[in-house]
């Protein structure tokens, strides 16, 4: 299989991890990293055995794909930068700030004829993965994603930093445009919104109501999914799948008995899973499985969110 010449742009904390991921992969050959911090991108450099740089401009043209993990307001200008030379971008999420942006980004992938996927890490959690090779028809969706407090995801609120995964999640799942959208929520610790909850009604009659908070006392990331006949619940922080159904026979007369099906995945890594799915795209043609219009549909509704979140908080003052 032939290698693809790839560059990290942004080797901070989260960046550093995709530099060590395209390192250690036999089909990918890691050019170079890129940070505004020459020590940052000296050291990753070194651990990963490529050129350091602190302008990704000098590398336009050169590479075959590119990690963006810069802050997300420079998203959209690095991404377009390196999809007008033809590049293709794994850009970290949000895919960028405003939905004109990503709706930009989205046509010059396609004018250009290259790959933009979308960090969505949570599409490649085990057990989700388990998830979508089955036929469900969820009727009403429950998440809650709670965190502490960590003082580096603050440029960004909840809505985006926490709970446009779930909302990826669920938009992808339910697969039927938005009907209404109701939200509420609070600043606690941050200048931006902490905790948040919406609901998220469709057309075809599916309810999704999702919670986010970043100033939990504990750590949890769970869905809980009722189609007709079926309760299932995913935990995504410890690779757990539930499924319960209505069985054949009876628990009690006129009463069906409930089947169950429990299954936990080992650890894996889902940022590999990414990069080795970003990857097979380039060089396979694979179905990019977080694409940049589930990207932009993402940020639209987070937005959405967002909006209807400070609009009530306002009221409330």
């Amino acid at each position: 299989m032939s290698s693809t010449r790839c560059a990290v742009i942004g080797v901070g904390y989260l960046g550093k991890f995709h530099a060590q991921k395209y390192a250690a992969l036999p089909n990918a050959d890691l050019i170079a990293v890129v940070d505004a911090s020459p020590q940052q991108a000296a050291a990753v450099a070194a651990d990963c055995h490529c050129r350091a740089l602190t302008d990704y401009k000098e590398l336009l043209g050169k590479v075959d794909a590119v990690s963006i993990a810069v802050p997300t307001t420079l998203h959209f200008q690095v991404a377009k930068d390196f999809l007008e030379h033809g590049t293709h971008v794994l850009v970290e999420k949000p895919i960028t700030v405003t939905v004109e942006e990503a709706a930009e980004l989205n046509r010059i992938a396609r004018d250009k004829g290259v790959i933009l996927q979308v960090g969505h890490l949570e599409r490649f959690n085990a057990a989700l993965m388990d998830l979508a090779d089955r036929n469900i028809r969820p009727l009403f969706i429950e998440s809650h994603r709670l965190a502490p407090f960590k003082p580096r995801a603050t440029d960004v609120n909840v809505v985006l930093d926490l709970m446009i995964h779930d909302i990826d999640i669920i938009l992808d799942m339910v697969r039927s445009p938005l009907k209404s959208i109701a939200a509420s929520g609070a600043q606690v610790l941050s200048q931006a919104v902490d905790i948040a909850n919406a609901r998220l009604e469709f057309e075809n009659g599916c309810v999704a109501n999702v919670t986010s908070s970043r100033v939990s006392m504990k750590s949890e990331r769970k869905m809980r999914i009722f189609e007709p006949s079926a309760y299932i619940s995913v935990d995504f922080q410890n690779r757990g799948l539930s499924i319960h159904r209505v069985g054949e026979r009876e628990m009690f007369p006129g009463i069906p008995e409930i089947t169950s099906e429990e299954s936990f995945f080992d650890e894996s890594d889902a940022l590999k899973a990414e990069i080795i799915a970003f990857l097979k795209a380039i060089q396979e043609g694979a179905p990019v499985i977080v694409s940049g219009e589930d990207g932009q549909r993402a940020l639209e509704t987070a937005i959405r969110i967002t909006d209807l979140v400070l609009r009530n908080a306002r009221v409330l003052r």
